[in-house]
């Protein structure tokens, strides 16, 4: 399920109320509600807000600093590689790795 309509769910389901019980509070349909907590709804966030107050909770939002999952330094220094050393630096990671499979199969 998407996060905002797990967060709708959630949101809703802790207030206690039922699909029915939030849409009549929205002034909307059930079927409204519930479509906004099946995955693949895209409310706006002042949807998500107007929702949310609804079940007498607040939406906040937060953008913490995004870590690199990858080492971007490495990815950087093998940008500034020229094709050829690319190649090079390729094969000799691609050596290594036969010799250390060699070395497993033969352990």
């Amino acid at each position: 399920m998407e996060a905002a309509a797990l967060l709708l769910r959630d949101a809703r389901a802790r207030a206690g109320l039922t699909q029915s019980a939030l849409a009549r509070r929205l002034g909307v349909s059930q079927a409204a509600v519930a479509k906004l907590e099946r995955g693949g709804a895209n409310p706006t966030v002042g949807t998500l807000d107007r929702v949310i107050r609804a079940t007498g909770h607040r939406l906040t939002l937060d953008a913490p600093e995004r870590t690199a999952s990858v080492d971007e330094t490495l990815i950087a220094s093998y940008l500034r590689l020229t094709p050829a050393q690319r190649l090079q630096a390729f094969q000799s990671s691609h050596d290594s790795l036969v010799r250390l499979r060699r070395l497993a199969d033969d352990a």
